[in-house]
Order: structure tokens, then C-alpha cells, then sequence
């Protein structure tokens, strides 16, 4: 489970941020509070903000970080910069002459809760565009009082501490090593089992935005593992949308050849039944309604991690979808019966309802907000204190305050007047 996502410099936010996911000592919704190695986590957080405060640069500054890790193997070598597939910097903050030649820096700590020693993990790294400047990995067990050393690294400083390993996998590491890789990258790919752990770790995470549209148009082009063969899984699809939408009652798969043996795909039919009542109808499942292809884009990754607990990250996932159906989809990460393995959801969302929907703790909601200066804050409602250094109380009305502008983090809006003369 996440405890805590820390990073620095990434485009719009210039300082230390932090999305924290332990839960603090108030006293709503305490059923929702995972209580494992010592630590009070939270499964859900919710951000809300204004049109670019830096809300899907959060979860961008996460899903960078995953991807560096899932992909730094291909970044080193002898090539040029430029020939090195796929290396990209992370944006920094581009408007501070101080830091926008200034490495971008991510950090977790997370915790294994099915680990008989529920270790502590903190793993990091910073990148500029050379590589990898820093990057370090500590463990902590719930026994002990401070955590262990296991690598860091330092390009500046020319150092390397690798004395969490035996002096094999030391020389290993060391002649492999490139300045664009991450040593826990290379780790995995060695099987050095720690380092291993951290990239499976990531593993289990997955990431969904649909407020970019190609991206959106890839989502509803995908289908759930084994969908055209197993009638089984089907069957799972199709209990999951009858949650919402029970007009569909079955699916047909429509093999298409292809020009190589072995490369065939396959057409999604909906089956509805005939509003007379006399047969079925069989349509493209395309032309259901963008809500209905939306919850069907997210069932893989919410099987997926509902699986193995691991974190569902998603932008934007209020739109097409009805605030009822939103709050049905968070519930399920809430519900310990739905949710035996501790799998989280972050997601960004415009739909204030969520916020007086009687669902949320306070340290649940966060916020982004962009100051004049354009950098961004990400702050969570717990924390937060009014004008007279007052907490906001947990019998508040979030969505009427939010609104009023109490918490920060809505536009300033100005009427349309450029049709005047």
C-alpha cells in the first residue's frame, strides 16, 4: 500500500509535495482506515481544483515516475541523447530561473501488509537531463527503530553505496550500470530479489487518463484479458455492467481473420432484448453510451488490482459517468468485504457532489492551487485552516464551502464580454 508520494520540481509544482495517504486522528469514517505494520492507510484520495491548478499533474508526476522504473533498462547504452529510446526529462518548473535546469525529484514510501515483517519501504530518485542524479532505497521492518541503507546513488558526488547487497551482485550492479538507468531497474532484470520486490511493486499499479483523447480512444479499444475466448470472464464483464446498466444481457464475439495465421482479432456485439419482448437485438458495442464504454475501459485495471492490492490512479474519473455511479465505483475500494487485498484509488474529479456525498474523511479530499506566480499546491482538507487559524470541522457542508471558495482551489471567473465593442 502507498503511504506517501513525495516529489519536487515537476511541471507546475516547483516545491516539495507530498500526496499522503495515512490516515490523521480524526474521527469520521473510521471503517475506511487500514491499520497494518504500524501505519493508519487510507484507500482512497480524492484531488479536486480549477482548470489547470496541477490536479492531473499529480498523477502525472506518479505515472512518470512508474514509467521510468517499468522502462529505465532502454534508456542507457552508448547512443547519443538523442538516439536513446524513449529517455525523456521530466518537465521541470519552467518559469524560476532557479529551477528550470534543476533535476525533478519522486519518492514513495509504501508498506507490504501481507509481509509477516510488514516492511517499510522508501525508494526515490531524482532526474535531470543527463539521467539519473540520485536514487536511493531504504527498508524498515515494524521491529525496528530506523530503517536500513540498502543502495544510494549520487552522480554529482561520484558516489555509490551498495551495502545492502553481497559482493556478487555488487560487481554485477556496478558493471552494468548506466548513468540513465535505475539500479532498481537493473536489479529486477538481475532477479536481486529487494530490488526486484520494488519494481513488482510497481508493478501492480495501474494508470488511466481520460482527459487526453487519444488516449481515451486507446482505453475503449481495450478488452479484458481473454475476453473473446473465456465465456467465464464474459460473464464477469457482464455482471459488472448490469451494476449500472442492465439493457445489455450477453455478449457475441465476431472472429475477424487476419492476414497471418494466428493474428486474428475480434468484433464486441452487445445482446439487448427487444423492447416488444420477442428476441434480441445484436449491435456494435461501440454504439453504447461513452459511460457504459468508460466503466467497460476500467474493469481490467479494477480487476487487476483489486487483485493483488495495488493502486488505480485515474484522471478525470468523473467524466461521462454519473455522480451516483462515481461514488459506486469508490465504494468498492472502501468496502473491506469488496476490498480484501487493501488496493487504493486515486483519482482527480470537477464533481463537487463527491464532496457532500456523506462518503469522503476529510483527509481524503485534497486540493490543487496555483498562486499568480503559476506554481501549484496540493493540500488535503484535513490539514487545512480558515482565515482565523480555525480546522474545518467534520459536520461542515465540503461541496457549499468548496464552492463559496473557502478552501481555495476554484477558478476566478470573469463574464465572456469579448463579443462587446
Amino acid at each position: 500500500m502507498l503511504l506517501q508520494f513525495n516529489f519536487k520540481n515537476y511541471k507546475s509544482f516547483r516545491d516539495d509535495t507530498t500526496l499522503d495517504m495515512t490516515a490523521t486522528k480524526i474521527t469520521e469514517y473510521e471503517k475506511h482506515v487500514i491499520k497494518t505494520g504500524g501505519e493508519q492507510v487510507l484507500p482512497v484520495a480524492v484531488i479536486f481544483g480549477a482548470n489547470a491548478s496541477g490536479k492531473s499533474n499529480v498523477i502525472e508526476a506518479f505515472r512518470y515516475m512508474h514509467e521510468y522504473v517499468m522502462n529505465s533498462l532502454n534508456y542507457g547504452g552508448d547512443t547519443s541523447k538523442k538516439e536513446k529510446e524513449g529517455f525523456q526529462r521530466p518537465t521541470p518548473f519552467l518559469f524560476d530561473n532557479n529551477t528550470k535546469d534543476n533535476e525533478s525529484s519522486f519518492e514513495v514510501y509504501f508498506i507490504e501488509p501481507f509481509d509477516i515483517k510488514e516492511k517499510t519501504y522508501n525508494y526515490g530518485f531524482s532526474i535531470d537531463i543527463d539521467g539519473v542524479v540520485e536514487e536511493w532505497l531504504n527498508i524498515k521492518s515494524k521491529t525496528s527503530k530506523e530503517a536500513s541503507r540498502i543502495f544510494y546513488r549520487n552522480r554529482k558526488t561520484n558516489e555509490l553505496d551498495l551495502a545492502g547487497f553481497p559482493n556478487k551482485i555488487k560487481d554485477n550492479l556496478m558493471i552494468a550500470l548506466e548513468k540513465e538507468t535505475l539500479l532498481v531497474s537493473l536489479g529486477a532484470k538481475l532477479k536481486v530479489e529487494k530490488l526486484k520486490f520494488v519494481r513488482d511493486w510497481f508493478m501492480t499499479n495501474e494508470f488511466a487518463n481520460f482527459g487526453q483523447p487519444f488516449e481515451n480512444f486507446f482505453l475503449s479499444k481495450l478488452t479484458p484479458k481473454d475476453f473473446d475466448q473465456n465465456e467465464e470472464v464474459r460473464k464477469k464483464v457482464l455482471k459488472y455492467l448490469s451494476s449500472f446498466d442492465e439493457s445489455i444481457i450477453d455478449f457475441n464475439i465476431k472472429i475477424v481473420e487476419g492476414e497471418n495465421s494466428g493474428n486474428n482479432k475480434f468484433k464486441v456485439f452487445a445482446i439487448h432484448q427487444m423492447a416488444d419482448g420477442n428476441g434480441v437485438a445484436s449491435i456494435p458495442f461501440q454504439y453504447e453510451s461513452a459511460g457504459t464504454l468508460k466503466m467497460f475501459a476500467l474493469y481490467p485495471w479494477l480487476e487487476s488490482v483489486l487483485s493483488v492490492g495495488g493502486i488505480l490512479v485515474v484522471d478525470e474519473l468523473n467524466a461521462k459517468l454519473h455522480p451516483l455511479l462515481v461514488r459506486v465505483f469508490t465504494q468498492t475500494f472502501l468496502n473491506k468485504e469488496l476490498n480484501p487485498n487493501n488496493a487504493q484509488l486515486i483519482f482527480t474529479t470537477h464533481d463537487s457532489w463527491q464532496l457532500n456525498a456523506n462518503l469522503l474523511r476529510r483527509d481524503e479530499i485534497w486540493f490543487t492551487e496555483k498562486a499568480p506566480n503559476g506554481v501549484s499546491q496540493l493540500y488535503s482538507l484535513s490539514d487545512f485552516v480558515d482565515e482565523v487559524g480555525t480546522k474545518i470541522r467534520k459536520d461542515e457542508n465540503y461541496e457549499k464551502n468548496y464552492l463559496l471558495g473557502k478552501y481555495g482551489a476554484i477558478p476566478t471567473l470573469k463574464c465572456f464580454d469579448f463579443f462587446k465593442e
